[in-house]
């Protein structure tokens, strides 16, 4: 009997100084989601499908397909996140804190043969976390 290679997950987690309100904003608004991850066409709505659109380069299109599998107004937000053979699901946990939320973002399904995909995306994460927070220091 052949036992099954795990599934890896990338989690980052920090605590910002902002409501949860404010952070969701960041997370659901399609021209706030542009300034820290990629343009989009998405929509809080569970089972709505969406792009993600990136192009970093000219010979480099990015294209990553997605479907809104939870939504939680200023809670929970999960899309499953389907691009170059990576199949996983990406989710943000908003906790209120005293001191503000603890944003965290959770991407699994990376198989062991992904291993440059779950390299890719642990560095990404880290970048586009800080992004965000970015985005929502900037917000009203």
């Amino acid at each position: 009997m052949t036992e099954t290679p795990p599934i890896r997950t990338v989690v980052i987690e920090r605590e910002v100084a902002f409501p949860p309100e404010k952070i969701w904003r960041a997370l659901t608004q399609p021209h706030l989601i542009e300034e820290w991850l990629m343009k989009s066409d998405f929509k809080p709505v569970k089972g709505q499908k969406f792009t993600f659109r990136n192009q970093p380069r000219p010979e480099v299109n990015v294209v990553v397909d997605c479907e809104v599998l939870d939504v939680e107004p200023n809670r929970t937000l999960s899309y499953s996140w389907e691009a170059f053979g990576l199949e996983s699901v990406v989710t943000f946990t908003l906790e209120p804190t005293p001191a503000g939320t603890v944003i965290r973002m959770e991407q699994t399904g990376f198989r062991p043969d992904q291993d440059l995909a779950f390299k890719g995306a642990r560095a990404s994460w880290k970048q586009f976390i800080a992004a965000l927070e970015k985005v929502v220091a900037d917000l009203d």
